[in-house]
């Protein structure tokens, strides 16, 4: 394959040749980065690229007081623009915490990227105060994932029939440690991916140790804002997931998972900078990552991994930590059959999943040692169950969904 050739991706389109001044070797190892293992992308499905809708929805917790949480929505829609319509199919969900005192704005290379690709970027407008309620805004994150879930069976909803079952919680900075807040015991979202996490209040370094869903933990190793010895290492080491991953970009900074902004530029000003890419390399670098991982996560596509990981030894721009022995060929996993919501609940928790193979099923309740509390039949296609808890003690509690001779297995607080 011609270098040039792989030089068409949509990765290093992001990378603004034409505006960036930097020399042919760098340019040369941003394209090996993504061309190195061009053979790999020979075996993935062509991916339409969708135009990018946008709407803007504020939805409302009622665990939380009625509590307002302000979302811009960018989804794959038939033509780009404000409230266009939907594009015809199903797409999983990333929900993305910004940065302190950063607009969602500044991220615009990650949703022009991602949602061409088939995914909504989903940003909370929330927690953009001087003194934010991070709590708050992890438990916004956390709401987010299971309101555009709802949308997707809501036949009111513009987004009707057009929501996955599976999805992300992703953040930068704040919205990084504010993620790790959100997925504390949280089984519904799919995954989670941040972006120089830093530790928040409450803290999530603590919280990591109830992270049970697989994880991919993005530093700078010139990060002077959120330093990794101080913030990704102690993350991703908390982390309880047996499938975790850390990656460093080499010479990257804070600020540079972002588009420029001089909200996270005044910050970064106060300490010491030694930067050795460009704002636009280092993105090159994280969607080469960042979209793999999703793909084989949250669109079940095993070729994905192969690309992910053979892109981790393959590139000189990064150095990564991995604890996973997750391969290709089991990309059913249980987070991608169903999830519980509210979890943790009080009376009622909601079953929803997404089993093509068998409408029918059984719903079985039971406690850590595998002794059954409850049973229901269930209609599994497409549609939410509530199961009624309100006769179980307070605990952790094992929420099975049965279809012939497969058995998906959740885990659920009460």
């Amino acid at each position: 394959m011609q270098l040039t050739v792989g030089c068409k991706k949509r990765y290093l389109f992001s990378l603004h040749l034409s505006m960036q001044k930097f020399s042919i070797h760098r340019f040369i190892c941003i394209c090996s980065l993504l061309t190195a293992l061009w053979v790999s992308f020979s075996s993935l499905e062509a991916i339409a690229q969708y135009p990018v809708g946008h709407r803007t929805i504020t939805f409302v917790d009622p665990a939380r007081n009625n509590r307002q949480i302000s979302a811009e929505i960018y989804y794959p829609a038939m033509t780009a623009g404000n409230n266009t319509a939907a594009a015809s199919g199903l797409f999983p969900v990333i929900v993305f915490g910004h940065g302190y005192l950063m607009p969602v704005s500044t991220y615009a290379y990650f949703q022009n990227a991602m949602v061409p690709e088939g995914y909504f970027v989903v940003f909370p407008t929330t927690e953009g105060t001087l003194v934010p309620s991070q709590l708050n805004f992890g438990l916004d994150l956390a709401f987010l994932d299971m309101a555009m879930k709802n949308e997707g069976t809501n036949p009111s909803s513009p987004f009707y029939q057009h929501v996955d079952s599976t999805s992300a919680i992703m953040g930068h900075s704040m919205g990084g440690g504010a993620s790790f807040l959100a997925c504390e015991n949280n089984t519904n979202p799919t995954a989670m991916v941040t972006f120089a996490a830093a530790e928040t209040t409450p803290s999530a370094i603590a919280a990591a140790s109830g992270i049970t869903i697989p994880a991919l933990v993005f530093a700078a190793s010139e990060d002077c804002v959120a330093p990794p010895a101080t913030n990704q290492l102690p993350l991703y080491n908390a982390l309880a997931d047996e499938c975790k991953d850390y990656i460093s970009i080499t010479g990257g900074g804070h600020c540079y998972f972002a588009d420029n902004n001089f909200q996270c530029s005044l910050g970064e000003a106060g300490c010491q900078q030694n930067f050795t890419i460009t704002s636009a390399e280092q993105h090159a670098i994280v969607l080469a990552f960042t979209e793999p991982y999703l793909d084989y996560f949250l669109k079940k596509n095993a070729a994905s991994w192969t690309l992910f990981n053979d892109s981790l030894t393959a590139s000189s721009m990064i150095t990564y930590m991995k604890s996973c022995t997750i391969t290709g060929s089991e990309i059913l996993s249980t987070q991608q059959k169903g999830c519980l919501y509210p979890n943790p609940a009080g009376d009622v928790s909601t079953v929803y999943c997404n089993l093509k193979e068998d409408a029918d099923a059984t719903v079985r309740v039971s406690d850590l040692s595998g002794k059954v509390f409850l049973t229901s039949p269930m209609n599994c296609r497409n549609a939410p169950w509530p199961i009624d808890i309100s006769t179980l003690p307070s605990g952790f509690w094992i929420v099975s969904v049965i279809t012939g001779n497969n058995v998906y297995t959740m885990k659920l607080i009460r």
